[in-house]
């Protein structure tokens, strides 16, 4: 008997952001695989007899290696139980979605991905800013800040991040940030480029700073801090 997973998009951790469909699947959930960001008050629409399991990975902190997550999410299912595995923001955007899908599909398991609102979103609605403007910003960019190794990747298409027209959004940056900000200088872009460092977004430990690429990227190199967060750029951030 196989059971099925239902692949959770909890939104950036504001409950009130969840979707109908996501209250619906954690309401029936036998068992809960949730990341760190969607902890707290979201998986009080789990049942109270629902297995909760935290899988989340934080950097720089002890987490569960990606295959053991994997494995636990296959073992939960193969005993017929209807398992959410919640993610924070959109699991569809560097939230490891394709190797647990694979791990399904491997032992034929059916699923269904269900979006949330994506954190850089939230980001930009929490800052009172769009993230695309006519004229000036008709396009959008979404990068990870770090490699499997936590490393700033060497493969960054640094002439597209560069560019000035775009917004740009850093997943997990903090600490990489003054490294690309350097390779993106040396690209071109003006180190008063508008940037928005937006930690904790929608949740009571929300915190956004204004400031430029520059001097964000002084800020974040004598002291990053843990909070989660993103860091948008360009003709954007400034409001």
């Amino acid at each position: 008997m196989s059971g099925f997973v239902s692949f959770v998009g909890s939104g950036p951790g504001d409950p009130e952001l969840l979707t109908l469909k996501a209250v619906d699947r954690l309401q029936k959930a036998d068992a809960v695989l949730f990341d760190d960001l969607s902890s707290g008050p979201i998986l009080t629409h789990a049942r109270e007899d629902a297995d909760l399991v935290g899988v989340g990975k934080r950097a720089g902190r002890p987490s569960p290696k990606q295959d053991h997550v994997s494995r636990l999410l296959v073992e939960y299912a193969l005993t017929g139980q209807r398992v959410v595995r919640l993610k924070s923001g959109d699991g569809g955007m560097f939230g490891r979605l394709e190797e647990e899908l694979v791990a399904l599909k491997a032992v034929g398991i059916e699923y269904e991905i269900i979006p949330g609102i994506p954190s850089a979103v939230a980001a930009a609605a929490a800052a009172g800013i769009p993230l695309t403007r006519r004229l000036t910003a008709r396009r959008v960019q979404f990068v990870t800040g770090h490699d499997i190794s936590g490393e700033l990747p060497q493969d960054l298409n640094l002439a597209a991040l560069a560019d000035p027209m775009a917004t740009t959004v850093v997943f997990m940056g903090k600490r990489t940030f003054p490294l690309l900000v350097e390779a993106l200088h040396a690209h071109g872009l003006p180190l008063d480029t508008p940037a928005l460092l937006a930690e904790a977004v929608s949740t009571p430990d929300q915190a956004l700073h204004r400031s430029s690429i520059g001097d964000l990227s002084a800020k974040l190199a004598s002291e990053p801090g843990s909070a989660p967060a993103l860091i948008l750029y360009g003709p954007l951030a400034d409001g």
